[in-house]
């Protein structure tokens, strides 16, 4: 990971108190234009982040996998999912499937995603602030902030903006 990218993390980590009651009380003021004002921070960051300089989430976080990514991940490597499931797979504390090991086994050395095209949903949602209902997603969003650097930089600017 670039330095640069680090430092929003280190940043994120050393506000996690602060960050945390930030998105709480947002959640309960409901602001207008949250959708809006965040896909705009969103692509803001995404145009100085380069998610192949970090790839900090296929390198620390596990995707819940569904029945369907199972399925296209399986015909993509030419397993039965049932093999594929006991080849890659466990199931996490909350009964979920998810990749037995991390760094993700199918993430290269070059940081591209060897299965792109057949990713999990987790993954090709992931980070979640280009999507709508933000309000809804406040929780995830401060996860995220603590993994990925363009989530630290979308909370810090919207702490900016809306205190």
């Amino acid at each position: 990971m670039l330095p640069a990218y680090q430092k929003y993390l280190d940043k994120a980590n050393k506000n996690k108190g602060e960050n945390k009651k930030f998105l709480e009380k947002l959640k309960k003021q409901k602001p207008t234009g949250l959708d809006s004002l965040v896909q705009e921070l969103n692509d803001l960051a995404f145009e100085d982040i380069d998610c192949l300089q970090c790839a900090n989430c296929c390198k620390t976080t596990g995707p819940l996998l569904l029945n369907k990514d199972i399925d296209r991940l399986a015909k993509n490597q030419k397993l039965r999912p049932a093999v594929f499931t006991e080849q890659f797979l466990k199931i996490d504390e909350d009964s979920d499937y998810v990749f037995k090991s991390m760094p993700c086994t199918f993430l290269g050395e070059d940081n591209y995603c060897n299965v792109y095209q057949d990713r999990p949903n987790a993954c090709r949602e992931f980070p979640h602030t280009h999507q709508r209902d933000q309000l809804q997603k406040l929780k995830i969003t401060y996860q995220n902030s603590l993994i990925c650097p363009a989530v630290a930089v979308v909370v810090e600017e919207l702490k900016q903006k809306l205190t």
